[in-house]
């Protein structure tokens, strides 16, 4: 459970982070007149989308995550039991490449690998995430990170507090 102060201090986080989110401006461009498609396809070679694909690629969850465990020392079953997680999808996760667990699944992990934000950043993006400064939930992660709250039981707290989604397991 967490203390009064804490949960004052993510209320005016909360409210500044929002604040700032609705001050500023949304640009929308128009779009650009649509080119016909043949022309473009004409001007894309499958060897030039390989070549930046291989170029760009990033390393995949599975590799940062298992990086993360190692360089932790942690054994897999202290991880996805500090994250709340279930033997069977850990085990999926590790097993399976192209598995992709939910934003919640690897936020746990980030939580139970105690990482900062960074590397939280890190972590999500091999996934295909990113925290939101515009998303209630993802602030409350982003404070108990830069508050060193990792115990996945206070940090589903300070969501049920705001009326958010834990993250996994039970309040």
């Amino acid at each position: 459970m967490l203390d009064k102060k804490i949960l004052e201090e993510l209320q005016e986080y909360l409210e500044l982070n929002l604040a700032v989110m609705m001050e500023k401006e949304i640009i929308l461009y128009s779009p650009q007149e649509s080119m016909d498609m043949d022309s473009v396809m004409e001007s894309i070679s499958p060897l030039d989308i390989e070549m930046f694909i291989n170029n760009k690629r990033q390393p995949t969850l599975q590799d940062v995550l298992f990086g993360f465990i190692d360089k932790n020392g942690a054994t897999d079953a202290e991880v996805y039991k500090k994250a709340g997680l279930d033997r069977r999808l850990f085990s999926k996760i590790r097993s399976k490449p192209d598995y992709r667990p939910g934003k919640n699944t690897v936020l746990a992990l980030a939580l139970a690998l105690e990482l900062n934000k960074k590397e939280t950043d890190k972590l999500l993006s091999s996934a295909g995430y990113s925290l939101s400064d515009s998303d209630t939930s993802d602030l409350i992660i982003q404070f108990c990170i830069e508050k060193k709250i990792y115990n996945i039981h206070q940090v589903n707290y300070a969501l049920d507090s705001f009326s958010m989604k834990p993250l996994s397991g039970v309040l």
